[in-house]
């Protein structure tokens, strides 16, 4: 029988124990390979609705796949282990549907693969990940170089200026058969930003100013930088006639000054500029403008004898998908035309799984948008709170901006689906935001003795 004394002592040796956090990394590995899992499932459906057989390269495909993200894991378990566990397994569930979703439409066009390169710039986007999570121990260090990123970010936007249009927009760098989209790098510096200089200045914002009628101003000197810098970038993007990532750009402006200044009326605001700007825009840019009337008039070009147009055929896709699809490889949303991989990948999910696959793949976004605002409001220091929130917003607002457009609720914007539509430079921005959002919710899920 042990004696009061020992009792008291396992007692003692076992109260550090049961204090201790779950970092929730065994839970992390068991989704990350269902998330694998499904993606291979997905693969070899693919490969048996059209041949009759799985795919020759099935295995090598799986084990590619299941190889980067074990990768991601262990360097997450190693650099940081408490970080949200539902991070890393939503963002490997995203980029493996997408492969296999722009690897089906690949096989309606042999003479166009899309799936290999895609795969090279997820390799890519990991390894960004790993990067990230490594050589970043605090995210306070980037509000360091707040200043100099915008200035690099607005260099990027400009460049695609002096290179010729793709499809109406002046947004992509290329050379030979190379591309990249460097708008979407730019976001996250924009992001960046803006988190490190509302924080700085969030109070005075908030507290003082001018008072007109109801509403309270803040002084020009506060708020004139930052409408500089998002005039400028909205100015650049209007020249490239990228009306996507314009919206993107303005929401994420709103957003942010909303959780610096907690004033509500800065969303009525912003949605009486966006609608302003995007009626100006529409009527003086002939690519808008047609963008405008295809959403006002999707059945416009059947009626007049044309046949669909691209927003037609994605109606047409996503009401034969039904509730349950017509299965991976059974679809026909081919007949949507050259941006079926980008711009309208949605209703190859839409026809093919359904009402059922669109709703799982909706609540992944927004279990990841939560995520991070989760970790934004779990974070005690300022710019850690709005760059979180910045990065989640980004996500969110891309998702409602794409599935807008696609589903003819908004203009067409033809920005790109993130993790899934085809685009290198989109895939490896959101690899990023991932890592960032994991190193900031490992340091606000960290117990108060081992932070920094």
């Amino acid at each position: 029988m042990a004696t009061p004394a020992a009792s008291a002592a396992a007692a003692d040796r076992s109260e550090p124990a049961a204090r201790r956090p779950r970092t929730g990394r065994t839970t992390e590995l068991a989704l990350v390979l269902c998330a694998v899992a499904i993606a291979v499932f997905g693969y070899v459906e693919v490969g048996v609705n059209i041949d009759g057989r799985a795919p020759a390269d099935a295995a090598r495909y799986g084990g590619a796949l299941c190889g980067l993200a074990l990768l991601a894991h262990f360097l997450v378990r190693w650099k940081a282990k408490y970080a949200d566990p539902l991070l890393l397994p939503i963002a490997v569930l995203l980029n493996g549907t997408g492969l296999v979703v722009i690897y089906r439409l690949d096989r309606a066009t042999p003479h166009s693969s899309a799936a290999p390169t895609q795969l090279l710039w997820s390799t890519l986007g990991v390894g960004l990940f790993i990067a990230v999570t490594v050589l970043l121990r605090d995210h306070r260090w980037l509000s360091r170089y707040a200043y100099s990123g915008v200035l690099v970010a607005l260099v990027l936007l400009i460049v695609p200026i002096f290179f010729p249009a793709v499809y109406g927009s002046r947004i992509w760098i290329t050379v030979g058969s190379f591309s990249i989209q460097p708008g979407e790098f730019a976001k996250v510096l924009l992001v960046v930003f803006f988190a490190a200089y509302l924080a700085a200045h969030g109070d005075a914002l908030a507290l003082t100013g001018r008072q007109i009628w109801k509403f309270r101003l803040p002084p020009g000197r506060v708020l004139g930088p930052v409408l500089l810098v998002w005039a400028a970038f909205v100015g650049v993007l209007v020249l490239e006639t990228d009306l996507g990532m314009s919206l993107l750009y303005f929401g994420i402006f709103v957003v942010m000054l909303y959780v610096a200044t907690a004033r509500i009326g800065w969303i009525a605001i912003g949605l009486v500029l966006a609608g302003a700007g995007v009626t100006v825009v529409g009527w003086l840019s002939p690519h808008v403008h047609s963008r405008v009337e295809q959403w006002l008039h999707p059945l416009a070009s059947i009626q007049a004898g044309q046949g669909a147009n691209q927003i037609a055929q994605s109606l047409f896709a996503f009401a034969w998908g039904g509730l349950l699809g017509e299965g991976l490889g059974k679809g026909h949303s081919i007949l949507i035309g050259f941006a079926a991989k980008s711009d309208f990948v949605l209703a190859t999910i839409g026809e093919e799984l359904g009402l059922t696959g669109l709703l799982a793949l909706f609540l992944l976004y927004a279990l990841l948008v939560g995520r991070g605002y989760r970790t934004g409001i779990a974070l005690s220091d300022p710019f850690g709170r709005l760059l979180a929130i910045g990065l989640a917003t980004v996500v969110g607002l891309q998702v409602f901006v794409v599935a807008g457009g696609v589903l003819a609720l908004i203009p067409l914007t033809g920005a790109t689906l993130p993790f899934i539509a085809q685009g290198g430079s989109s895939v490896v921005t959101n690899w990023i935001i991932v890592a960032l959002l994991v190193r900031m919710s490992d340091l606000a899920r960290r117990p108060r003795e081992e932070q920094p």
